[in-house]
């Protein structure tokens, strides 16, 4: 859906070489956002499926082009606070703002474990990406919200991190954390007008334009057969479907938008009915 909700804001959208964080760039987009589109656009050692090209970044950024708005790449690790520096140095230096930030790259593996297999490289790996980027990204950009008394930041978390998930400790551990994040960042963040929420994603499907391959990955963690891993998930939706990824653009939207004026420290599921099973 297109439209001029954000005409004259500049978000940043972590993770936005492919999936969800493709999908959420495009929604933003379509409402007329600039967008600066952050992907680490390479291997991470531990992670142990491909992670995002640095054509899947750049083809987000002409698809968001297409539907008329400024698009600006950097390629970032979240891990890393030089890169998310850097990140808000390059938006500030191209727009001059930065209205909206959405802290979505993330990762689903290494996972499929019990807790007490995971090595201590696998648990650092899962919280610095998951968690961690995120405050990074946070105390890179959110001074600047503070000091124009305005902004919003969206946290994707997870059903992950409302219920808890046989073998992804790690994962349902950062994503709690997250949750948390969110809870403590609008609190610190209120009085200056910068709002901080959280959308939680059930399971999203792998969609071929979107790219994406988060489910797919979860499915083969715990040995589901790659032919049959979106039915198996399905059995288990209240709705009897898979989330879109557009669902969870859609929600990040209305966060990003005046018409959330007055949500903060929200958690807005967006899982299908998942979570009140």
């Amino acid at each position: 859906m297109t439209g001029d909700r954000l005409a004259g804001r500049v978000a940043v959208v972590t993770g936005a070489g492919r999936g969800v964080g493709r999908a959420i760039a495009l929604a933003l987009a379509a409402q007329q956002a600039a967008v600066v589109l952050v992907d680490i656009a390479a291997e991470i050692p531990e992670v142990p499926y491909p992670m995002a090209s640095v054509s899947q970044l750049e083809h987000t950024a002409r698809l968001c082009r297409e539907l008329g708005a400024a698009a600006l790449t950097v390629r970032a690790d979240v891990r890393s606070d030089a890169d998310t520096g850097r990140v808000a140095a390059e938006a500030l230096a191209r727009f001059g703002r930065v209205d909206v930030l959405v802290n979505n790259a993330g990762i689903a593996a290494p996972s499929g474990r019990i807790v007490h297999e995971v090595t201590d490289g696998e648990w650092a790996v899962m919280l610095d990406t998951n968690l961690t980027g995120a405050w990074r990204m946070i105390k890179a950009i959110g001074p600047h919200m503070v000091g124009r008394r305005a902004g919003s930041i969206v946290n994707i978390a997870s059903t992950g991190g409302l219920v808890g998930y046989r073998n992804f400790a790690g994962y349902v551990a950062a994503k709690h954390g997250l949750i948390g994040l969110t809870r403590g960042a609008a609190l610190d963040y209120a009085p200056y007008g910068v709002r901080v929420n959280a959308v939680c994603p059930g399971s999203v499907r792998d969609s071929e334009p979107g790219e994406g391959r988060m489910l797919a990955e979860i499915g083969r963690s715990i040995g589901l057969d790659p032919a049959e891993h979106e039915e198996a998930f399905v059995t288990q939706q209240p709705t009897n479907r898979l989330v879109e990824a557009e669902d969870v653009a859609g929600a990040v939207v209305w966060l990003a938008t005046d018409e959330s004026r007055s949500a903060t420290g929200s958690v807005v599921t967006v899982d299908g009915g998942y979570g009140v099973r």
